[in-house]
């Protein structure tokens, strides 16, 4: 069971400030996949604590946090303390993370956004 180190940029995202995407805003993942590039819950159930976000943009400081799951949904949540950081996706135990997939996550304004995943490398 090893971990795979994720990172998803900002795709075209039309009718937002974002329609054409943004290289620079996005987020790195570390979490365990299966062989066809799925979450594996049985080794994410092992390795909780190593499964980690950072949420980069420029114009804001960069944010670190942790993948975590209640039920069958998966958000990144920043703060163990406080539900109102959190960040839910869209059916993420359904999105392969391989390169040139798409993943939504929903931003701070509730809005969802789609990322598009640019790197999987094992660590």
């Amino acid at each position: 069971m090893s971990l795979s180190r994720i990172v998803m940029r900002l795709a075209r995202n039309p009718g937002t400030e974002f329609a054409g995407g943004d290289d620079h805003r996005g987020y790195t993942l570390t979490a365990p996949l299966t062989a066809d590039g799925y979450l594996d819950e049985a080794a994410y159930a092992q390795q909780k604590a190593e499964c980690t976000v950072r949420r980069f943009a420029p114009d804001e400081d960069a944010a670190e946090g942790r993948l975590a799951r209640k039920g069958s949904v998966w958000f990144f949540d920043y703060d163990e303390g406080d539900t109102a950081d959190d960040e839910p996706f869209y059916r993420l135990g359904d999105h392969r993370f391989a390169i040139g997939e798409y993943v939504t996550v929903t931003d701070d304004d509730g809005r969802p956004l789609t990322y598009k995943v640019m790197e999987v490398q094992a660590v």
